[in-house]
């Protein structure tokens, strides 16, 4: 974990820093100094992070969505070739048999035994299409398989990226049905924890491939090693290995190596870093988790302020009432809302004062007020 003040320099000392940069660090026993403006988790899961303790405090917490897809998604296809052929058995044949002075003729007999198929001209089924979930999408496509995806909460801007020969249907029940191969690209929710249970697996063709570089929790483990038993699964490849999965047979498992790639790791880091510059510098949050987007650019006013607040009636008219009994005109301004809590930016015609700093912490579920410019 690194204290990382953005363009105002780095320091070692957490007690002193504005804003944060964090893999996988636990912060939850941390006490959160009151210097502290951001955190950024170069990565996309903040599990390390106590989110509604930095909301509470005015401290907006960022991800990296989308800046490791392109190596999960390239796990993705490595764990869809290994499934489709003994790749694995085939390698171990030769290590067993390294010292057999023969071997380049006795391999000709013994690799009937790690015959597999192909994975051209299969089904695969993908759910959930966001950033990584496009790109496999995309490059199964570019395998020659057929693919059917489906995502509810399919963005302008990844639909807009998303092949054309990709298949959108309406429900998991019609990828569930129609695949040789299913790949889940979903955040862990309520709603969709064990999402791969006896009753969707039900649904599945028997030998289907299901593959997990989400989250290990949308499976339901038990459910999973009975249809490995029976046949209804051919392979289960997943990234987030446990003590259960990782003694079941038909399991290919990967220490959870998805992002584990030099470039993603850059990507992640320059990514959150961008961000916390940008919050820092100019007020916008782009990628948080825990307060709303908001973006008004580089501030060509006079004057920037900020303001972390409770998403509470009358908020709205106590800011700008402050501004006015300081006679400071807005020119513009953006207000939005994520659950309990809101963000407020506002440029000014005059350069920021602390007078009306003051005044606006000083409104009931003001949480944080900056002066930006």
């Amino acid at each position: 974990m690194n204290a990382l003040p953005a363009t105002f320099g780095t320091t070692d000392n957490f007690a002193e820093a504005q804003a944060v940069l964090v893999r996988s660090a636990s912060m939850h026993e941390l006490d959160l100094p009151e210097s502290l403006l951001a955190v950024a988790r170069a990565g996309a899961g903040v599990n390390n992070i106590p989110l509604d303790k930095c909301a509470e405090k005015g401290i907006v917490v960022f991800n990296t969505p989308g800046a490791n897809a392109n190596g999960v998604k390239e796990l993705v296809i490595a764990g869809m070739l290994l499934a489709a052929r003994d790749i694995r058995g085939g390698m171990k044949w030769v290590a067993d048999n390294k010292e057999d002075a023969n071997i380049g003729k006795t391999m000709e007999k013994a690799k009937n035994a790690f015959a597999g198929t192909e994975i051209k001209g299969k089904k695969l089924g993908i759910i959930g299409l966001g950033a990584i979930g496009v790109l496999v999408a995309n490059a199964a496509v570019g395998l020659g398989m057929e693919v059917i995806g489906c995502d509810p909460y399919l963005s302008v801007t990844n639909a807009l990226h998303l092949s054309t020969k990709v298949e959108l249907v309406k429900s998991n029940a019609e990828v569930f049905a129609q695949c040789d191969y299913i790949t889940v690209h979903v955040p862990l929710l309520e709603d969709t924890k064990g999402m791969i249970n006896r009753a969707s697996l039900s649904m599945m063709k028997d030998g289907v491939v299901i593959l997990n570089f989400a989250r290990d929790l949308l499976v339901n483990d038990d459910d999973m090693q009975e249809a490995l038993e029976s046949g209804k699964v051919k392979k289960y490849v997943t990234d987030f290995p446990n003590a259960k999965t990782a003694n079941m047979d038909g399991v290919i498992a990967f220490p959870h190596l998805g992002a584990s790639t030099e470039e993603s790791e850059d990507n992640c880091a320059i990514m959150a870093a961008k961000q916390l510059v940008d919050y820092i510098e100019n007020g916008n949050i782009i990628n948080s988790v825990n307060y709303p987007a908001c973006d008004m650019g580089v501030c060509n006013k006079p004057g920037r302020i900020a303001v972390n607040h409770k998403n509470v009636p009358n908020m709205i008219s106590q800011l700008t009432g402050a501004f006015a009994s300081e006679n400071i005109n807005i020119s513009d301004m953006l207000n939005k809302s994520r659950g309990d809590f809101s963000y407020s930016m506002f440029d000014i015609d005059s350069p920021s004062t602390q007078a009306v700093a003051d005044k606006l912490m000083a409104i009931d579920g003001v949480i944080k007020v900056r002066i930006i410019k």
